[in-house]
C-alpha cells in the first residue's frame, strides 16, 4: 500500500498525456453513468424517526398519511367579494388533477380574510414539483379580483422557494469561492499555470463525484444535501491535496537547485507528500463513514458525499496530478534554457509563523498551557448547547410564500401548527377509540395551548384513527413543546389507556422537531466514540505510535470543541445577527453539531497526518527529536497555512447563504480550520511533542533508534 503512490506517480510521469486523457475520460464516464442511472431521492418514510415516525407509519397503514396542503389567503374589505373569490378559487382548484380535495372556505375572526385549504395528491416530498398549476390558478383569481389580495402559501410552495433560494445561494458561493481561491493560489505559487492546476483538479473531482453519488444514491438514498457537501468538501480537499503535492515538488526542486528532472521530482513528491495525501484522504473517509452510525437518511447522504468526493480527490492526486507536474516541469525547463538563468523558486516561511513556532521552541510548557487554555475557553459555551431541528419558521422572509404564511397565521392562528394523534386498534375497539379521542378533543378545547376545531379521520377498516389538533404557537416555541408534552404525557394516556390493545403516537411539526433532536442527541455519543476510535487507530497505523494516537485524540477534541463553542457563542445568541445576517432561534440545528464534529475531526486528521509525516521523515533520517519536530513543523507550516487559507475561503463563502444551517456550517468550518492550522499545528502540537521528546514515538523502535543515533546533535533554531 505504501508503494502505491510512488508506482502510480511514476507511471503517470512516464505517460503524462495518457494519464491526462484517462482522467478526463474517467470524469466523463462518472457523469455519464450517474446521469444514466439518475438519482434515487429519499422517500418520506426514510425520514421517520422516534414516536413521530411511528405515528406516520401507523397512519400510512390506514391510508391516512399526511398529505401536502396549500392554503389560499384572500384579503379585502368587501365580504361579498371575498366569498365570490373563494368560490372561484375552490372551483378552479377542484378541476386540477394535482388536487385531491378542497375544504370549505373559512373566515377569519375579524372578517377581513378568507382561507381556502387545498389538499394535494401524492407524497409530501413530491408536492413542490406539482405546485405550479395551483399557483397559476391563484394568479388567475387575483387577476379577476384586482380589488382583493389573493395569494398562496403552504409547505410545497415554501419548499419550492427554499430550493430556488438554495440554488441561487450556491451560485453566489461559487462566484465568490472560485476567483478568491485562484487569487490565494496565485499568491502561493506565483504562477497562473501552477495556480490553475489545484482549482481545475478540484472542479473535475467534484464533477466526477457528483456522477458517482448519483449511482451511490441507489444504495444510500439522496436526501437533497449530497451535492452541497460534495462542493463544500470537494473544493477544500481537492485543492489541499494538490497543494500538498505541488508545494513538495517545488520544495525539492528548490533544494536541488533546479538540477533534477521533472520525473525525479515527481518520484520524491510521491514518496513523501503523495503518501501523506493517501493517509489524509483515508482519515477523512473513515471519519466521514462514522456518520452512517447516526441512523438517519440525511447523515447517510452527507457521509456518502464526503466519502465519494474525498476518494476521487485522492485518486486525482495519485494519477493525473503527477502527469501535470511533469508537463509543467518540462515547460519550465524549456523556459529556463531560453533564459539561461537559475531557477529562483524557493520556499519561504512567514514572519508570523516564525514568531509562533519560536514561542513553542523556547517555552513549550508555557506555550502549551496558554494555547490549550485559550481553546478550552472557546469550547466552554458548548456546555450550554441547545439543539432543535431547523423549522419552517426559520426560513428567510425573502421567500414570497413565507411572507404570505406570516399573514395567514396572523389571520388564522390555528394554521400555525398541527398535532396528528394516530391510534391503531382492533375493529372491535373502534367505538371505544372514537369515544376516547372525543374526550381528548374536549380537553384540548378547554386548553389555551390549543386552538381551532379538532378534526377526526378514520380508515376504511376502522383500525386507524387520526385526530388533528391545532396549536396557535410556533413549532419551536415553549408553548408548542408544552402542548406536545400535554398530549403525550397527559391527555392520551388518560383517555386511551383504558382501550385494550390500543397503540397511539403523536406526529406533526412539533413532534418531528422534538423527536429528531432527541434522536440526534442519542446518537452523538456513539458517533463520538467511533470517531475517537478510528482517529486513534488511523494515527497508530500510520505512525506506529500509541502516544501520537492519544495525542491526536486530545488535539482533535480541542480543535473541534473550540470551533463548536464558537458556534454556540455566535448563533445561540442575538449579538451577531446583524453582522452575519440571521435571526437567532436560541438553538442550534440538531444536524449541525454532529456533521461538524465529524468533518472537523476529518480535517484535523488531514493536517495532522501531513505535519506528522514531515516530522517522521526528519526523525527517520536520524535527526534528534527536538530538531525533527521543529524542522517538520517549519517545513509544513507554509503548506498547511496556504491550504487553510483556501479552505477558509471556501467555507466562509457559505456564511453569505440564507439558510441558517449552511451559515452555521460555513462559519464553524472556517473558524475550525483557522484554529487548527494556526493554533493546534503551530503551537499546541510542537509544544506537546517537544515536552514528550522521543517518547512521542513510543513504541516505534525504528524512529526512536534513528533519533538516538544522533542524540548529541545541536538544538535547532527557529525564527
Amino acid at each position: 500500500m505504501s508503494e502505491l503512490p510512488v508506482r502510480a506517480a511514476l507511471w503517470s510521469a512516464r505517460h503524462p498525456w495518457r494519464a491526462i486523457v484517462g482522467w478526463l475520460m474517467f470524469v466523463v464516464l462518472c457523469l455519464g453513468v450517474g446521469m444514466t442511472l439518475g438519482t434515487r431521492a429519499a422517500a418520506t418514510e426514510d425520514y421517520r424517526v422516534g414516536e413521530a415516525g411511528r405515528a406516520e407509519t401507523m397512519a400510512a397503514e390506514g391510508g391516512l398519511q399526511r398529505r401536502p396542503e396549500e392554503q389560499v389567503l384572500i384579503t379585502g374589505r368587501d365580504g361579498a367579494r371575498l366569498d365570490a373569490a373563494a368560490r372561484e378559487v375552490r372551483a378552479r382548484m377542484e378541476r386540477l388533477p394535482q388536487v385531491e380535495g378542497v375544504a370549505a372556505p373559512a373566515r377569519s375572526a375579524d372578517g377581513g380574510s378568507v382561507m381556502v385549504r387545498v389538499t394535494m395528491r401524492g407524497a409530501e416530498l413530491d408536492a413542490q414539483k406539482h405546485v405550479d398549476p395551483l399557483a397559476a390558478q391563484t394568479a388567475a383569481v387575483q387577476a379577476a379580483f384586482p380589488d382583493l389580495r389573493v395569494e398562496e402559501t403552504g409547505a410545497p410552495s415554501i419548499s419550492k422557494g427554499v430550493n430556488a433560494q438554495r440554488g441561487a445561494d450556491l451560485a453566489l458561493s461559487e462566484a465568490i469561492t472560485f476567483p478568491v481561491t485562484l487569487v490565494v493560489l496565485l499568491l502561493v505559487f506565483g504562477s497562473v499555470v501552477a495556480a490553475s492546476v489545484p482549482l481545475l483538479l478540484a472542479l473535475s473531482s467534484i464533477a466526477a463525484a457528483m456522477g458517482l453519488s448519483m449511482a451511490a444514491s441507489h444504495v444510500f438514498p439522496d436526501a437533497g444535501v449530497g451535492n452541497n457537501v460534495i462542493i463544500l468538501i470537494g473544493m477544500a480537499v481537492g485543492v489541499d491535496y494538490s497543494l500538498f503535492y505541488l508545494k513538495r515538488e517545488q520544495e525539492e526542486r528548490a533544494r536541488s537547485g533546479g538540477g533534477l528532472a521533472p520525473e525525479a521530482l515527481v518520484k520524491l513528491a510521491a514518496a513523501t507528500s503523495g503518501r501523506a495525501v493517501v493517509g489524509s484522504g483515508l482519515a477523512v473517509i473513515v471519519c466521514g463513514a462514522t456518520l452512517y452510525l447516526a441512523g438517519d437518511v440525511i447523515f447517510s447522504s452527507l457521509a456518502t458525499g464526503t466519502i465519494v468526493v474525498t476518494l476521487v480527490a485522492v485518486t486525482s492526486s495519485l494519477t493525473v496530478l503527477p502527469a501535470l507536474v511533469v508537463v509543467i516541469g518540462r515547460r519550465r525547463e524549456r523556459r529556463r534554457e531560453r533564459r539561461r538563468g537559475p531557477d529562483r523558486s524557493r520556499a519561504r516561511q512567514g514572519r508570523v509563523l516564525g514568531v509562533l513556532l519560536g514561542s513553542a521552541s523556547r517555552r513549550p510548557a508555557i506555550t502549551l498551557a496558554v494555547s490549550a487554555g485559550a481553546l478550552l475557553a472557546l469550547a466552554a459555551p458548548l456546555l450550554g448547547l441547545r439543539l432543535s431541528d431547523i423549522s419552517l419558521e426559520s426560513h428567510s422572509r425573502e421567500i414570497p410564500a413565507m411572507r404570505v404564511r406570516d399573514r395567514l397565521v396572523a389571520a388564522f392562528p390555528e394554521t400555525r401548527v398541527t398535532h396528528q394523534v394516530v391510534v391503531r386498534a382492533g375493529t372491535e375497539q373502534a367505538a371505544q377509540v372514537r369515544q376516547a379521542l372525543g374526550e381528548v378533543a374536549r380537553r384540548t378545547r378547554a386548553d389555551r395551548l390549543f386552538a381551532g376545531e379538532p378534526r377526526l379521520r378514520v380508515s376504511a377498516d376502522r383500525r386507524v384513527s387520526v385526530l388533528a389538533l391545532s396549536v396557535p404557537y410556533r413549532n419551536d416555541s415553549p408553548q408548542g413543546r408544552a402542548s406536545l408534552a400535554q398530549l403525550r404525557d397527559g391527555y392520551l394516556p388518560a383517555a386511551l389507556g383504558r382501550v385494550s390493545g390500543a397503540e397511539w403516537a403523536v406526529s406533526g411539526d412539533v413532534a418531528r422537531l422534538t423527536d429528531y433532536a432527541a434522536h440526534q442527541k442519542s446518537k452523538l455519543p456513539l458517533v463520538l466514540v467511533a470517531l475517537l476510535l478510528v482517529t486513534f487507530a488511523m494515527t497508530v497505523v500510520l505512525f506506529r505510535s500509541l502516544v501520537l494516537g492519544l495525542l491526536g485524540i486530545v488535539l482533535n477534541l480541542l480543535s473541534a470543541g473550540s470551533a463548536l463553542g464558537l458556534l454556540v457563542l455566535v448563533f445561540q445568541g442575538a449579538w451577531a445577527e446583524g453582522l452575519l445576517g440571521f435571526e437567532s432561534t436560541g438553538t442550534i440545528g440538531s444536524r449541525v453539531p454532529l456533521f461538524l464534529l465529524v468533518i472537523l475531526f476529518g480535517l484535523s486528521m488531514d493536517y495532522q497526518v501531513f505535519v506528522l509525516s514531515r516530522i517522521r521523515e526528519a526523525a527517520l533520517r536520524g535527526v534528534p527529536a527536538r530538531t525533527a519536530v521543529l524542522d517538520g513543523v517549519a517545513g509544513s507550516a507554509g503548506v498547511v497555512t496556504s491550504a487553510a487559507a483556501v479552505m477558509v475561503t471556501v467555507f466562509a463563502s457559505f456564511v453569505f447563504l440564507h439558510l441558517i444551517e449552511m451559515k452555521q456550517i460555513g462559519f464553524v468550518l472556517a473558524a475550525g480550520v483557522l484554529l487548527d492550522a494556526f493554533v493546534i499545528r503551530v503551537l499546541v502540537l510542537p509544544s506537546a511533542m517537544l515536552l514528550l521528546g522521543e517518547a512521542s514515538w513510543w513504541p516505534s523502535r525504528r524512529v526512536r533508534s534513528a533519533a538516538g543515533d544522533v542524540r548529541g546533535s545541536a538544538p535547532a533554531r527557529v525564527g
